[in-house]
């Protein structure tokens, strides 16, 4: 196969590449932060990643896939607490602004968030 997006490794990704935000490319267009997967010792597919900033807005849009589509604003409190554990547990707070991202997305304040964290945290503790 010359089409390196038609072979079977490309195909048995796609759904995690899809999951995750990244994108199959050509051998001939990988870049050298690309990732380039091997099949029987060979050079199958190259692997783009996503930038940090736009893995945390599939976050968020993930999240509202989750809640029925309904807006992040709009959820009640216990909802928005489960958000930012879930967010938690999937690394959004480490992204740069990532607290302020979430604040503003659940229509609440930062220090909201921090709260919901260190409730997190604690219940964690007691556990």
């Amino acid at each position: 196969m010359s089409n390196a997006l038609e072979h079977p490794l490309a195909s048995a990704i796609k759904p995690l590449l899809e999951a995750v935000g990244a994108t199959q490319v050509e051998l001939d267009q990988a870049r050298p932060d690309d990732v380039v997967l091997e099949w029987e010792g060979v050079p199958a597919v190259a692997v783009r990643l996503p930038h940090l900033s736009s893995a945390l807005d599939r976050l968020l849009a993930e999240m509202t896939r989750q809640f029925d589509g309904r807006a992040l604003a709009d959820l009640d409190r216990w909802e928005k607490q489960r958000v930012v554990a879930l967010l938690e547990e999937r690394g959004a707070f480490t992204v740069r602004h990532g607290v302020e991202t979430v604040a503003s997305a659940l229509g609440v304040s930062r220090f909201t968030v921090y709260n919901y964290l260190n409730r997190q945290q604690d219940d964690t503790r007691t556990s």
